[in-house]
């Protein structure tokens, strides 16, 4: 029996594997999650789909990317993943160019509309929840089967990018912890679901990170301290600290992990605490 045990462990590096990071690009040469993603990715020899709604944020990603590399490993691509044939023609763009597909990273998220139940608009409700929950859906819809191409006991790895919004209660909006929440058990779902194909499907659920999509419309001392409060640790995370987790999920380290919901929270999750104000809501 122990001469079934490999004697080396699992190599962390991704060389050889490819990965599609969707809301890959980021305004500027800011850092968000699917910007820290498709880099560090690049690092560990992953070649990289960079998609974005926008090409030229995309790009950057990719040039950022191939910079620290000093090769081509990242392509940019425009899609919208709330439209079933542009994650289609994404699949079909990492087939045609790099042979093969290992990961998909559902990164696309936004804050979606303000209000309760009460006072929400229902057009901007869909609209988020599409955004949020159903563009992973169409995505994985279209990955999943070139996944199955590949050979060995693990054919694919995803990630789903949810939230501690989707965790707990205590946000002052009803959309975004709803969305965020529905993408924790559809991470569940599709690992039942896909294991027995070799599938692996894992969720990464950041705190408060100080990201673009959090700092972009600004954000006081005040509510930045409030966020840092909120933590066991007391610190503020970037975009790098949900990059590293979701690296390691995607990579042959997290062999025997699927359908796990991992926190990247300094612990916020692990703490009663009080509310958030409404400009400390959204995570990463």
């Amino acid at each position: 029996m122990s001469s079934e045990i490999p004697v080396d462990p699992p190599s962390r590096s991704l060389k050889g594997k490819v990965a599609i990071v969707t809301g890959a690009g980021c305004f500027g040469d800011g850092i968000g999650n699917g910007r820290a993603i498709s880099i560090m990715l690049a690092d560990e020899g992953c070649s990289v789909i960079c998609l974005d709604m926008k090409l030229e944020w995309a790009t950057k990603t990719a040039d950022m990317a191939n910079q620290r590399t000093g090769q081509e490993t990242a392509i940019p691509a425009q899609g919208d993943v709330t439209i079933s044939a542009d994650c289609e023609k994404a699949v079909a763009l990492a087939l045609e160019r790099l042979g093969r597909l290992d990961i998909l990273v559902n990164n696309v998220g936004i804050a979606g509309p303000s209000g309760t139940a009460v006072d929400v608009d229902m057009a901007g409700w869909a609209a988020g929840l599409d955004v949020n929950v159903s563009s992973m859906v169409f995505m994985a819809k279209h990955a999943i089967p070139a996944m199955l191409r590949n050979q060995g006991e693990i054919k694919g790895s995803i990630v789903n990018m949810g939230s501690v919004a989707g965790l707990k209660g205590g946000t002052p909006h009803l959309l975004y912890p709803t969305a965020k929440g529905a993408v924790v058990n559809m991470t569940r779902a599709m690992a039942a679901h896909h294991a027995k194909d070799g599938i692996r499907v894992n969720c990464v659920c950041p705190g408060m990170l100080y990201t673009p999509m959090m700092y972009a419309k600004g954000m006081t001392d005040k509510a930045r301290e409030a966020r840092k409060a909120r933590s066991l640790l007391g610190t503020e995370g970037t975009g790098w600290d949900a990059a590293c987790a979701v690296v390691f999920l995607a990579s042959n380290h997290a062999r025997w992990i699927t359908g796990a919901i991992l926190p990247v929270d300094a612990g916020t999750t692990a703490a009663v605490g009080t509310s958030l104000p409404a400009s400390a809501s959204v995570n990463g």
